[in-house]
């Protein structure tokens, strides 16, 4: 594993680091820190050896490695070859994109053309990812492109995985951090989305939107879509439902069964910010804390799009496709009153409890 490596202050080290391990899910033994070539006498804005920030990590088919990162204040984009045992540079290959003011470079293969994937350098803030394309690692790579929208999904290029079928078919999955440093948020707080690669032809590529995507390994083939969902609770085994179908706003949202009805189909718009409107597919009405309260207890409506915090929620993930529902604006948590299992049942926000009543399983709607 090669990584970025900084002293948790500032980005002045601007260092790679390197760490070993047997599988990629297991333990790492930490090889150190260096500035890339600091013996060979280049000095990058005063220090021995090239800067390095953003990074990626490149095995060609003859199974020659290379790590490209961002240098010269992320300015230049340097591409180096390693050495065997893929521990250390053995030598600075090319310098792609110089004066481009590129970072988070990821370099993947396909019918033997070369991607470069990058993003441009906006701190924290997500932009307009661009690629380039050549048959040649260290030269002849083409203007760069625009892919997907002008803030890439409100992600930035992190790796672009190939799905190898048992066949002869390869598909790509777009993996993107979403930092949570773009709204004022922990570093840890950071997310991800992937979304599937189309090749309209051999040099270049798509990426539009999904919020599914599902994964064949046998075939090596991603599809992606736009679906509702519904909210089941992991307590009581009920939907999330704007009670009788209503359009009102002001309406309650209760519990009942798992059906098809609109009413118990939701859609999530993201906001750019960690969180997420929920709309009701049958009124067209937002999940609502009514008078924006921050108190316990108070039951969940539906209304009108307004904006506010108050209709902003967060998902955590639980694991084992359970999540939690946070409110924005009073970071209480959604719930079923009284933990009660009775169809009808009210939703109300809390604080956060370890009850299973607090817990919901996302179910797409087909």
């Amino acid at each position: 594993m090669w990584m970025h490596w900084e002293n948790g202050s500032n980005y002045g080290e601007a260092r790679a680091a390197v760490a070993v391990g047997n599988t990629v899910d297991g333990d790492y033994v930490y090889q150190g820190s260096f500035r890339p070539l600091a013996d060979s006498g280049v000095r990058d804005h005063d220090k021995p050896g090239y800067m390095s920030r953003d990074c990626g990590l490149f095995v060609d088919d003859d199974q020659k490695a290379y790590f490209i990162s961002a240098t010269n204040e992320n300015y230049d984009l340097n591409l180096y070859l390693l050495t065997a045992d893929y521990l250390k540079v053995d030598k600075l290959a090319a310098v792609l994109f110089k004066g481009g003011h590129r970072e988070a470079p990821v370099i993947f293969k396909r019918s033997g053309t070369y991607f470069l994937l990058t993003s441009g350098a906006t701190g924290w803030d997500p932009n307009q990812a661009s690629y380039a394309t050549s048959s040649s690692l260290t030269s002849g790579w083409s203007a760069l492109q625009n892919v997907g929208d002008g803030n890439t999904f409100y992600s930035q290029s992190t790796y672009v995985l190939p799905i190898q079928g048992s066949g002869t078919n390869t598909a790509y999955l777009y993996l993107g951090d979403r930092w949570a440093g773009a709204w004022g948020g922990r570093v840890n707080d950071s997310t991800y989305i992937w979304q599937p690669i189309t090749f309209p032809s051999a040099t270049t590529m798509n990426m539009s939107w999904n919020n599914t995507v599902a994964i064949d390994t046998s075939s090596g083939t991603i599809t992606g879509a736009t679906r509702n969902f519904q909210f089941v609770n992991a307590k009581s085994g009920k939907a999330l439902e704007v009670q009788d179908a209503s359009s009102a706003d002001g309406a309650l949202i209760i519990q009942s069964p798992p059906s098809t009805a609109a009413n118990q189909q939701w859609g999530m718009k993201y906001d750019g910010a960690g969180y997420f409107t929920l709309s009701n597919v049958a009124s067209s009405k937002i999940l609502d804390v009514p008078g924006e309260s921050t108190a316990d207890g108070v039951k969940l409506k539906q209304w009108r799009s307004t904006g506010g915090d108050n209709q902003a929620w967060s998902l955590t993930d639980l694991g084992g496709g359970l999540f939690q529902i946070r409110n924005k604006h009073s970071n209480k948590f959604v719930g079923v009153v009284d933990g009660a299992s009775a169809d009808g049942a009210a939703i109300e926000q809390r604080a956060a409890s370890s009850g299973d009543e607090q817990k919901w399983k996302l179910v797409i709607v087909k």
